[in-house]
């Protein structure tokens, strides 16, 4: 069973950055897509960013497009968000998914990070 670790959460100001990081434990783990998720106090569970593991595509949510960016080592089997330019709006826990090659959905995640952002 593979798992994904999150690292890289925590507090920052209004105008600052943060940089998650999700590493898979099995070097084997090959998948389609990995993304980031993200849950606010009181709202549902959304869609930040994904990439597509063999060629590097991303796609973003328009809330944060322009302001974060997603990123693969392949070597690592990590996936990194990089978060600039925060506001408090983008205070959530955040999830590390990916999608193995077979699934018609996310069928891994990992167990989420605190981003507070400050205002």
């Amino acid at each position: 069973q593979v798992q994904l670790v999150e690292s890289g959460g925590g507090l920052v100001q209004a105008g600052g950055s943060l940089r998650l990081s999700c590493a898979a434990s099995r070097r084997t783990f090959s998948p389609s897509t990995m993304g980031w998720f993200r849950q606010a106090p009181g709202k549902e569970r959304e869609f930040v960013a994904q990439i597509i593991w063999s060629t590097g595509n991303t796609y973003y949510a328009d809330s944060v497009k322009g302001r974060f960016t997603i990123s693969r080592d392949n070597a690592k089997n990590t996936e990194y968000l990089q978060m600039n330019s925060l506001n408090p709006e983008d205070t959530a826990v955040y999830y590390c998914a990916a999608r193995t090659p077979s699934a018609t959905t996310w069928n891994y995640w990992g167990q989420g990070t605190q981003v507070t952002v400050s205002s």
